[in-house]
């Protein structure tokens, strides 16, 4: 995470933006966020990997092809030099300008409703998005050296990839863009209007939709507590109920060896001891 002094002098170097306010945003798995107020306007910047750069870019475009098809999304604001993004030293750094609206709680149904909503909508506009910074979908390398950070990891996540493999290959899912991170604190509804809409796109590629839906069950606290998010989902989306309900189990489980991979990268002991627990009772 970059300090303040990096994040403000980077608006200022790139976007000539000078923040009067900066406000985190919800942590989500993949990206850090800010809400930046800087001239009268608010802002969302998001910072991702650094060699998350093309995918984000992606992402960028992804979100201007939802705005072309009416879709309220944050739109892309390129630096002085014409850029989607920025490079700096602690990753690529996006801005787009502020959706109105509040930011959804994941823990309320009638939110929950919004929130499955835009994102089936999501998830049918992109049908037929290309971009050349689109990655393929593969969220683990069961190899990577930092699984040795704990004796059960690698196994754990080696399973849990090989799981969702099997899935690929022997059911028929509906695959097209995936947000990656898609958060209730992503997605916004507008009170004054009741148009709903997101943030911003993430940064994740192409893959399985139903991976993007056990990503938003999990931020809802789980399969019991995330009712009203797969009807809203089923009635939105792309993604029929059979698919999803077969999909789901081992999706899910895949999730939270993405998190487990994820916490073993940034030292977090917290993290993969809710991720052991979780895999280690969890289906498919």
């Amino acid at each position: 995470m970059p300090d303040a002094e990096l994040l403000r002098s980077t608006l200022r170097d790139e976007w000539h933006l000078v923040p009067r306010e900066i406000i985190a945003l919800d942590d989500v798995l993949l990206s850090r966020g800010w809400e930046v107020t800087a001239g009268g306007r608010t802002y969302v910047v998001r910072l991702c990997d650094t060699g998350a750069r093309l995918p984000v870019e992606a992402g960028l475009a992804a979100t201007e092809h939802l705005r072309a098809r009416d879709i309220a999304a944050g739109e892309p604001v390129r630096t002085l030099a014409g850029g989607l993004t920025a490079q700096t030293e602690a990753g690529a750094l996006a801005v787009l300008h502020r959706v109105p609206g509040r930011r959804l709680d994941g823990g309320d149904p009638v939110d929950q409703q919004w929130w499955g909503d835009r994102l089936g909508a999501v998830h049918r506009a992109l049908q037929g998005f290309h971009h050349p910074g689109l990655r393929s979908w593969q969220p683990l390398d069961a190899e990577a050296a930092h699984l040795d950070a704990e004796p059960w990891l690698r196994a754990a996540v080696a399973d849990a990839a090989a799981a969702a493999t099997r899935l690929t290959i022997t059911d028929r899912l509906t695959y097209g863009v995936l947000h990656g991170d898609p958060a209730p604190g992503v997605f916004v509804v507008d009170p004054g209007t009741g148009r709903a809409g997101l943030l911003d796109c993430g940064a994740s590629g192409v893959g399985p939709l139903v991976y993007d839906v056990a990503a938003a069950v999990l931020y809802a606290g789980g399969p019991q507590r995330a009712g009203e998010l797969l009807d809203g989902y089923l009635a939105a989306g792309p993604v029929e109920a059979g698919e999803l309900e077969a999909a789901l189990p081992v999706l899910l489980r895949l999730r939270w060896a993405v998190k487990a991979d994820r916490a073993a990268r940034a030292g977090c002991s917290k993290g993969l001891r809710r991720a052991r627990e979780a895999l280690e009772s969890a289906p498919g």
